[in-house]
């Protein structure tokens, strides 16, 4: 048995036990170290996001005429298609200025990059972290979309009580807000320390 060989299964030994940084697998078989497995939830889950978004906004489209309602929990929640101009939640959505559409479409670009580094930047055993991140990664390419091809995202879901409205979002508003709140959790170290082990 030959040093090479040796190293191999040291090597795959250590990665069954817990010990040392991942490893990927070559076409030979052998293990190199300090090579990341690959990061399959970054690339799989904000492509099922956009998938989910993009699906659900073309049903609303084809299915509902622009500012109608149908009520899906009477006095709660409705479906509504309403045109949203600005950011999430209909932030600057009344606001009207030059070049509205391309600027808040650089600004959610440049942003979606800037998260794509950072979450490229984390560890691999930093799970939680890593979940957040391809949820915010989703959602802000499921927006941007939108915005690219028909200069506004369609808005749809509408809790209310009474009176009050909350701002009508969809499902790429849904998956960053819930990648945020897993963001900050972690941040904090609530619960279990997931993202904190190895």
């Amino acid at each position: 048995m030959d040093n090479d060989t040796l190293t191999a299964e040291g090597d795959a030994a250590a990665g069954a036990s817990g010990g040392g940084t991942p490893r990927a697998v070559s076409g030979d078989g052998a293990l190199r170290a300090g090579e990341n497995v690959p990061r399959r939830l970054e690339i799989w889950l904000p492509i099922v996001v956009v998938a989910l978004d993009q699906l659900t906004k073309a049903i609303v489209r084809s299915t509902l005429p622009l500012y109608a309602s149908k009520p899906i929990l009477p006095g709660f929640l409705d479906f509504t298609h309403v045109r949203n101009t600005g950011a999430a939640f209909g932030i600057l959505n009344a606001v009207d200025f030059p070049f509205k559409t391309v600027v808040i479409a650089v600004i959610a670009t440049a942003a979606l990059i800037g998260v794509g580094l950072y979450a490229a930047s984390l560890a691999h055993h930093q799970l939680v972290a890593r979940l957040g991140l391809a949820l915010i990664i989703g959602g802000a390419a499921g927006n941007l979309l939108d915005r690219v091809i028909a200069g506004s995202v369609v808005d749809f879901v509408d809790v209310y009580w009474r009176t009050y409205h909350f701002w009508a979002f969809n499902v790429a508003d849904s998956a960053i807000t819930i990648g945020v709140a897993i963001m900050i959790l972690d941040m904090l170290d609530v619960g279990t320390h997931v993202s904190k082990t190895v």
